[in-house]
């Protein structure tokens, strides 16, 4: 079996992170890219009506661009994301809905500016039905993974 490294990066530090790890174990990757790509104002966490606090605070489904070919022959996933309002954004939610689940371990990884992992695992797991196991931890490198 095989494993894959996932992520959405809205600003490039979780990209880096997720690329970084995915050489250092020699691990697939694919990049989540909202078929609406984000603006900075978008994602201004100041702003209270910034397209990605509405989209938090009202559990709205972001679309995806792209599938992830043969996801059947991974058994290791991980997933890797900012923190916004304490959990993972919404995207991630509607990736991982996209997908069976069943039998795979799935490791979240987090990278915040301030914030903590919170509920995160907690808060992710319905959109993984299936997964063996759903662990959550927040970094700041590669190594932390």
């Amino acid at each position: 079996m095989a494993t894959l490294i996932t992520y959405f990066s809205a600003e490039g530090t979780t990209a880096k992170v997720a690329k970084d790890y995915a050489q250092s174990i020699n691990a697939d990757v694919f990049e989540i890219v909202p078929k609406e790509p984000y603006t900075k104002a978008d994602i201004n966490y100041i702003n209270p009506i910034s397209r990605c606090n509405r989209e938090q605070l009202g559990g709205r489904d972001v679309p995806v661009e792209g599938s992830i070919e043969n996801f059947d022959k991974y058994d290791t996933v991980y997933i890797g994301f900012p923190i916004w309002y304490g959990q993972a954004p919404r995207v991630i939610h509607t990736f991982a809905r996209g997908y069976d689940w069943t039998g795979k371990m799935v490791h979240l990884f987090a990278t915040s500016g301030g914030s903590g992992i919170g509920k995160t695992a907690e808060k992710l797991s319905p959109s993984l039905e299936g997964a063996l196991s759903v662990d959550a931890k927040l970094v700041h490198n590669a190594g932390e993974i």
